[in-house]
């Protein structure tokens, strides 16, 4: 089967939870638009489906998700035509934060940018102990805009301030303690402590968990609608600048962009 024709994203169910893998390990499950057209399918066929009781969100290879996928993300600038009718990345994160029912993130391996979009967009993440984060965003000249509405939900202002400032790697200790993943525990222990999690969901009731899970996000929902679209104006512009291009061509080129000292 052909790259073009391979799903990117795959379900199974298992006694009332729907698991959507994130199956392009190639790119380290960038969010191309194939995967994120693929994802929010998955996502509201999960919702509309009475047998689903939870959803959980994880992946294949060596990472969760690298987020935006910069070839792609370049080849739009040039003119190439974006596959039509792809859910942008406020869709994607507003689909799980707005779903009906409860989204647990059960890392794989490390999440980089608009990865970590998804990890803060989850109700509940798990993490193996050596997970790895970071916000690369300013490194490659562009600003976490849109991941900054559901991260800035999650994460105390201080951690925010320096990760999103620095782009500097973290580990999952500190994102727990950040407010950034529910928790963080040794890699042979992701798989218990997750059925742990969906256990408790199996044991509630369908419509009190979806009008919890509507309560807990009742105040700041139209707030972050807002929210997504200024900042999706601010991801375009600084997407399209000079020096997002440097700094895409200084990483597929694995240089310092020039501006570094």
């Amino acid at each position: 089967m052909s790259q073009a024709t391979e799903q990117l994203v795959r379900g199974t169910l298992d006694r009332g939870v729907m698991t959507l893998t994130l199956d392009s390990p190639r790119n380290r499950n960038a969010l191309s638009a194939r995967l994120r057209t693929e994802l929010a399918a998955g996502l509201a066929a999960a919702m509309a489906d009475p047998e689903v009781r939870a959803v959980v969100l994880t992946a294949t290879g060596p990472a969760f998700c690298a987020g935006a996928d910069l070839k792609e993300v370049a080849a739009e600038l040039a003119g190439q035509a974006p596959a039509a009718d792809a859910p942008g990345m406020p869709e994607l994160f507003s689909a799980i934060m707005d779903a009906p029912k409860p989204v647990v993130a059960k890392l794989n391996g490390p999440a980089r940018a608009g990865g970590i979009g998804l990890v803060a967009a989850a109700d509940i993440a798990i993490a193996p102990q050596d997970a790895t984060f970071a916000f690369t965003e300013v490194r490659i000249g562009v600003v976490p805009a849109i991941i900054s509405v559901p991260v800035a939900l999650r994460m105390h202002d201080r951690q925010l301030n320096r990760y999103f400032l620095t782009g500097e790697t973290f580990d999952a200790a500190t994102a727990a303690a950040a407010g950034l993943i529910t928790a963080a525990v040794p890699t042979d222990r992701v798989d218990a402590e997750t059925e742990a999690v969906l256990d408790g969901l199996r044991r509630g009731a369908p419509r009190a968990l979806a009008r919890t899970k509507e309560l807990l996000g009742a105040s700041e929902r139209e707030e972050r609608r807002r929210r997504f679209d200024e900042m999706g104006r601010v991801s375009r512009e600084f997407f399209a600048s000079e020096d997002a291009a440097e700094g895409r061509a200084a990483f597929f080129e694995k240089r310092p962009p020039r501006w570094v000292p």
